[in-house]
Protein backbone atom coordinates (compact mmCIF):
# COMPACT_ATOMS: atom_id res chain seq x y z
CA UNK A 1 0.00 0.00 0.00
CA UNK A 2 2.02 3.46 -0.96
CA UNK A 3 0.42 6.69 0.55
CA UNK A 4 -0.14 9.50 -0.64
CA UNK A 5 2.95 10.98 -0.01
CA UNK A 6 5.05 8.29 -2.01
CA UNK A 7 3.04 9.19 -4.74
CA UNK A 8 3.54 12.76 -5.08
CA UNK A 9 5.99 13.76 -7.14
CA UNK A 10 9.31 15.56 -5.39
CA UNK A 11 9.28 19.45 -4.85
CA UNK A 12 12.41 20.65 -4.15
CA UNK A 13 11.57 23.58 -1.63
CA UNK A 14 14.66 25.49 -1.99
CA UNK A 15 14.52 25.54 -5.71
CA UNK A 16 10.95 26.89 -5.58
CA UNK A 17 12.07 29.76 -2.53
CA UNK A 18 15.08 30.66 -4.94
CA UNK A 19 13.27 30.75 -7.98
CA UNK A 20 9.81 32.86 -6.20
CA UNK A 21 12.53 34.97 -4.62
CA UNK A 22 13.88 35.76 -8.38
CA UNK A 23 10.09 36.60 -9.44
CA UNK A 24 9.80 33.22 -11.44
CA UNK A 25 7.68 30.62 -11.10
CA UNK A 26 8.16 27.94 -8.55
CA UNK A 27 7.61 25.14 -11.35
CA UNK A 28 9.17 25.68 -14.37
CA UNK A 29 11.81 28.74 -13.21
CA UNK A 30 10.67 30.34 -16.97
CA UNK A 31 7.86 32.27 -16.61
CA UNK A 32 7.30 35.31 -14.57
CA UNK A 33 5.30 35.26 -11.35
CA UNK A 34 3.96 38.38 -10.95
CA UNK A 35 2.39 41.11 -13.72
CA UNK A 36 2.82 43.97 -11.61
CA UNK A 37 4.68 45.43 -8.70
CA UNK A 38 2.79 42.77 -6.10
CA UNK A 39 0.10 41.01 -8.66
CA UNK A 40 0.42 37.55 -9.14
CA UNK A 41 -0.63 35.95 -12.56
CA UNK A 42 -3.57 33.70 -12.35
CA UNK A 43 -1.31 31.11 -14.08
CA UNK A 44 2.53 30.88 -15.03
CA UNK A 45 2.79 32.35 -18.92
CA UNK A 46 5.24 29.56 -19.86
CA UNK A 47 4.35 26.37 -18.24
CA UNK A 48 0.50 26.90 -17.33
CA UNK A 49 0.91 26.39 -13.71
CA UNK A 50 -2.00 28.00 -11.35
CA UNK A 51 -0.67 30.42 -8.97
CA UNK A 52 -3.81 31.88 -8.30
CA UNK A 53 -4.36 29.91 -4.60
CA UNK A 54 -1.26 31.95 -3.03
CA UNK A 55 -2.76 32.97 0.32
CA UNK A 56 0.31 35.19 0.97
CA UNK A 57 -1.33 37.53 2.78
CA UNK A 58 0.86 39.65 5.98
CA UNK A 59 3.83 37.51 6.05
CA UNK A 60 5.82 39.25 3.43
CA UNK A 61 5.46 42.55 4.69
CA UNK A 62 6.16 40.87 8.27
CA UNK A 63 9.43 39.57 6.88
CA UNK A 64 10.59 41.88 5.30
CA UNK A 65 9.95 44.36 8.37
CA UNK A 66 12.17 42.02 9.99
CA UNK A 67 15.36 41.62 7.74
CA UNK A 68 15.44 45.81 6.78
CA UNK A 69 15.16 46.96 10.59
CA UNK A 70 18.12 44.20 11.46
CA UNK A 71 20.08 46.07 8.57
CA UNK A 72 19.17 48.88 9.43
CA UNK A 73 19.75 48.94 13.34
CA UNK A 74 23.16 47.18 12.63
CA UNK A 75 24.21 49.88 10.46
CA UNK A 76 23.08 52.82 13.14
CA UNK A 77 24.57 51.08 15.93
CA UNK A 78 27.87 50.61 13.69
CA UNK A 79 27.46 54.40 12.59
CA UNK A 80 26.69 55.40 16.60
CA UNK A 81 30.02 53.51 17.40
CA UNK A 82 32.44 55.03 15.21
CA UNK A 83 32.03 58.20 15.09
CA UNK A 84 32.53 59.21 11.16
CA UNK A 85 31.85 62.83 11.70
CA UNK A 86 28.57 62.42 9.62
CA UNK A 87 26.35 65.04 10.68
CA UNK A 88 23.30 63.48 12.31
CA UNK A 89 20.25 65.57 9.78
CA UNK A 90 22.96 63.55 6.67
CA UNK A 91 22.12 60.21 8.85
CA UNK A 92 18.77 60.46 9.45
CA UNK A 93 17.58 61.17 5.72
CA UNK A 94 20.04 58.13 4.83
CA UNK A 95 18.89 55.97 6.75
CA UNK A 96 14.88 56.76 6.04
CA UNK A 97 16.26 56.70 2.11
CA UNK A 98 17.91 53.07 2.62
CA UNK A 99 15.08 52.03 4.27
CA UNK A 100 12.92 53.02 1.73
CA UNK A 101 14.78 51.69 -1.15
CA UNK A 102 15.14 48.05 1.13
CA UNK A 103 11.40 47.79 2.05
CA UNK A 104 10.46 48.52 -2.08
CA UNK A 105 13.50 45.92 -3.33
CA UNK A 106 12.45 43.24 -0.91
CA UNK A 107 8.81 42.82 -0.78
CA UNK A 108 8.10 41.62 -3.74
CA UNK A 109 10.55 38.88 -3.32
CA UNK A 110 9.89 38.27 0.04
CA UNK A 111 6.25 37.47 -1.51
CA UNK A 112 7.61 35.58 -4.31
CA UNK A 113 9.50 33.37 -1.75
CA UNK A 114 6.47 32.99 0.51
CA UNK A 115 4.65 31.37 -2.67
CA UNK A 116 7.70 29.46 -4.05
CA UNK A 117 7.51 27.66 -0.79
CA UNK A 118 3.35 27.18 -0.80
CA UNK A 119 3.55 26.05 -3.79
CA UNK A 120 6.22 23.06 -2.70
CA UNK A 121 4.34 22.27 0.40
CA UNK A 122 1.35 22.23 -1.41
CA UNK A 123 -0.66 24.42 0.54
CA UNK A 124 -3.71 25.95 0.00
CA UNK A 125 -4.42 23.98 -2.87
CA UNK A 126 -1.10 24.06 -4.80
CA UNK A 127 -1.13 20.21 -5.79
CA UNK A 128 -4.77 19.75 -5.72
CA UNK A 129 -5.83 17.03 -8.62
CA UNK A 130 -2.46 15.62 -9.45
CA UNK A 131 -3.65 12.15 -8.16
CA UNK A 132 -6.74 11.04 -7.05
CA UNK A 133 -7.34 11.45 -3.42
CA UNK A 134 -6.21 8.65 -1.21
CA UNK A 135 -9.38 6.43 0.16
CA UNK A 136 -10.21 6.63 3.92
CA UNK A 137 -8.91 3.45 6.57
CA UNK A 138 -11.77 1.44 7.05
CA UNK A 139 -12.24 2.23 10.53
CA UNK A 140 -12.45 6.02 9.68
CA UNK A 141 -14.78 5.51 6.61
CA UNK A 142 -17.96 3.57 8.65
CA UNK A 143 -20.19 4.98 10.79
CA UNK A 144 -20.00 4.57 14.92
Amino acid sequence: MTTSSQTKSHRDKWSAVKRGFMGECPHCGEGRMFHAYLKVCDACPACGEELHHQRADDAPPYMTIFVVGHIIGAGILFMDEHDLGVPDWVQGCGWALLTLVLSLWLLPRMKGALIGLQWALRMHGFGVGEESAPALPATAASPT
